[in-house]
């Protein structure tokens, strides 16, 4: 997938400039490259928005691809700051080390920078590349802090993308901002598909955009055998890597398949396979049916959640507690557009009815701090914080998964939340998973609001709200 507007490419002057240098590519590898530097009419990359996003298997090349692509552009385009970053500290200085036994080849050493050791810092906890005309790679791991504080990058490699956080990219995204390259910045992201445990949220999440066609300026990239393969099947190891057998010699895959025993492992590392995370309904239609009850009721641990997604549209409000029968309810209490109606309809409740707690997703601006505790803005409501990025969020799925399915918890049928649930798939997280919009025009509020009402009114170590009333009614308004 990679956009349609492409006018030209960069490409041809890389091979030519690797050609001189002593490098060529595979066939598969000249049909990367010249989408990946692909340029619009008006000279911008045109993938500098979406950047490239390459989803490859172990043992198929991408290092040398995007190694070599980058280190072409160093050569060609003076002054280029280059960013490689990985996951993991002893990935990236794996890297490191690869790379300087490329750029270290005769007809490459020529460009470097006349410094001590060709070019070639690895001192003080730098690890980069320097060259003559003042491009330079510097490698460094996310989970050290790299990143943070650079300006004016002009490339930026995410290596080990499967385990990228959207803190990360808050750390150093903005440093392409300020690219000086006529082209624009552009950024990579090359991983395999993450496990079940791996902060996988960011590829995720672009692999759906690409699939789905909502991401018109992005490159997407994936070599994968077919998803029902037997991971034993020699022709699905070629179909998920081209450098199969020719470059990848067969005893480098069965080594692979000796050490990765378990069949998923093996499909996701070698053979590029995603996990069927989004193939059906999280929760099959019978279960669901089954834990319908229009009459069902809270009486007790009344707890109010508000749900505000990332694009700010709406909002959802729900209602989770404990039914007469000691089994527990929620439903949906009201879902509008915008956010502003969100804190004084939540207010109004809270001043008349005693609640177990109110929950709010931390990152939904309606919550200011004050004197070390949390309160809806302009309000004396105090509220508990759900981390949406967190354990609270992957814990509070669980429950709800778990309590529809074994029959605890009942909701009231209510057609928004029904829909909800028809277009909500998962999402790795901390080791568990979260809800995640099936593609860009899904709500998935309605059940996501329900599902941390529920984690609250669950929950003992909660705030419990300030009120206003001497009423002891239990019972919702």
């Amino acid at each position: 997938m990679f956009p349609k507007n492409i006018a030209s490419t960069v490409w041809p002057r890389v091979v030519a400039q690797c050609a001189a240098m002593g490098v060529s590519f595979d066939a598969w590898q000249h049909g990367i490259g010249m989408v990946a530097l692909g340029k619009l009419k008006n000279g911008k990359y045109a993938a500098t928005v979406g950047g490239v996003v390459l989803s490859i298997p172990r043992q198929v090349g991408k290092t040398f691809l995007v190694g070599m692509m980058i280190i072409a552009l160093c050569v060609l385009f003076p002054n280029l700051t280059v960013l490689w970053t990985a996951h993991r500290t002893r990935t990236s200085t794996m890297t490191f080390k690869t790379m300087q036994g490329m750029v270290r080849k005769k007809k490459i050493r020529v460009h470097l920078a006349a410094i001590r050791n060709d070019g070639i810092r690895s001192t003080n906890g730098e690890q980069e590349i320097r060259f003559k005309n003042g491009s330079v790679i510097m490698f460094g791991a996310r989970e050290a802090g790299f990143g943070r504080g650079f300006d004016s990058v002009d490339v930026e490699v995410f290596d080990e993308a499967q385990i990228l956080t959207e803190k990360a990219l808050e750390d150093m995204v903005p440093a392409a901002n300020a690219s000086k390259q006529a082209s624009g910045a552009l950024l990579f992201f090359m991983g395999t598909p993450p496990r079940p445990t791996d902060p996988g949220e960011e590829f995720t999440n672009r692999r759906a955009k690409a699939l789905d066609g909502t991401a018109k300026n992005m490159v997407y990239v994936e070599l994968s055998a077919e998803a029902d393969a037997d991971p034993d099947d020699l022709e699905q190891w070629a179909k998920a890597n081209p450098s199969f057998p020719h470059r990848t010699p067969v005893e480098s895959m069965q080594r692979m398949r000796a050490n990765l025993t378990d069949d998923d492992s093996f499909k996701r590392e070698a053979l590029g396979i995603w996990d069927a995370l989004t193939s059906k309904q999280v929760i099959d239609e019978v279960s669901w049916s089954n834990a319908a009850d229009a009459s069902s009721m809270a009486i007790d641990r009344l707890t109010i959640s508000v749900e505000v997604p990332p694009g700010r549209g709406y909002a959802a409000v729900a209602l989770a507690g404990v039914r007469a029968d000691g089994r527990w309810h929620v439903e949906l209490y009201e879902e509008r557009k915008g956010v502003d109606w969100a804190i004084p309809y939540v207010v109004e409740r809270a001043s008349r009815n005693r609640l177990h707690s109110v929950v709010v997703d931390e990152l939904s601006g309606l919550v200011e701090e004050r004197r070390g505790r949390h309160y809806l803005i302009g309000t004396d409501v105090l509220v508990t914080l759900a981390a949406r990025e967190g354990k609270d969020m992957a814990i509070a799925c669980s429950k709800f998964y778990d309590g529809i399915l074994d029959g605890s918890v009942f909701h009231t049928d209510q057609p928004q939340v029904n829909v909800a649930l028809s277009v909500a798939t998962k999402r790795p997280l901390a080791g568990s998973w979260a809800w995640n919009r099936k593609d860009a025009m899904s709500n998935i509020s309605p059940i996501v609001a329900e599902t941390l009402a529920l984690w609250g009114a669950q929950n003992d170590n909660v705030k419990r709200p300030t009120r206003r009333t001497t009423s002891r009614t239990a019972v919702m308004l």
